[in-house]
């Protein structure tokens, strides 16, 4: 099992690294969620969705079944 966005806990950060773009409405591609992007979760509603997210600088929200087909990576401290 792959780690992905909807695994983060607040304040987690991580590193894009892929997703099937069938799965992904053309807006979050526009907005920056593209692979070697860090994504950081920045909220998360009551009752687990949506997702509040920090994209290179850019916030959006997005529902748990995204965030779930997103996959991610934890950067090492040299990342940071």
């Amino acid at each position: 099992m792959s780690l992905t966005i909807s695994h983060l806990a607040i304040g987690q950060k991580a590193i894009i690294k892929d997703f099937d773009i069938n799965n992904i409405p053309l807006k979050l591609l526009e907005m920056g969620c593209l692979p070697g992007n860090f994504v950081e979760v920045v909220q998360i509603a009551p009752f687990g969705c949506p997702l509040y997210l920090n994209i290179n600088d850019c916030h959006l929200a997005i529902r748990l079944e995204t965030a779930s087909v997103i996959e991610v990576e934890i950067p090492t401290e040299n990342h940071l």
